[in-house]
């Protein structure tokens, strides 16, 4: 038994082998990769930071009108009109947190979409045939994030 799993494997290596080599034949000699951190690159910019700052003003603002219509409907004897305050309140609420959601989402993608470009643009720029980003790559690869993180505002 285990003198036919050995030829097994080893031809099974070799398969695998040659195969890895037809793949990489196509890519030619002077093909240039480069590598991003992108999460650092996001991290770093003034966009996102500014989007954060917005985002917790909102939330402040949300908090304030929940928190007012608390101390309104404490102040209120009647159980039925209490009930009534708090509910609208929960309404008005979760209107304003889905809107606040929306636009948030929104300004994110715009974001997303304006820092890939800056990639993109860098990368052809500088010659570069493909950028992956560093946390997939475990060699190789010219890091732009410092060009990167410059270019993006």
């Amino acid at each position: 038994m285990f003198k036919k799993i050995v030829p097994l494997t080893v031809i099974a290596f070799m398969l695998g082998l040659c195969a890895n080599n037809f793949a990489m034949s196509g890519v030619p000699a002077n093909y240039k990769v480069a590598v991003v951190d992108v999460a650092k690159v996001v991290s770093s910019s003034k966009q996102v930071a500014t989007l954060k700052k917005e985002q917790h003003s909102k939330m402040e603002q949300i908090k304030k009108v929940y928190e007012t219509a608390q101390n309104q409907a404490l102040k209120e004897k009647d159980t039925k009109k209490r009930n009534e305050i708090m509910k609208n309140a929960e309404n008005t609420v979760v209107k304003m947190k889905t809107e606040n959601d929306k636009v948030y989402a929104k300004k994110l993608a715009d974001i997303d979409k304006s820092i890939s470009t800056t990639i993109q643009a860098q990368a052809k720029k500088s010659g570069y045939d493909l950028v992956l980003a560093k946390g997939v790559v475990l060699y190789g690869g010219t890091d732009i994030t410092t060009e990167v993180q410059k270019l993006v505002k």
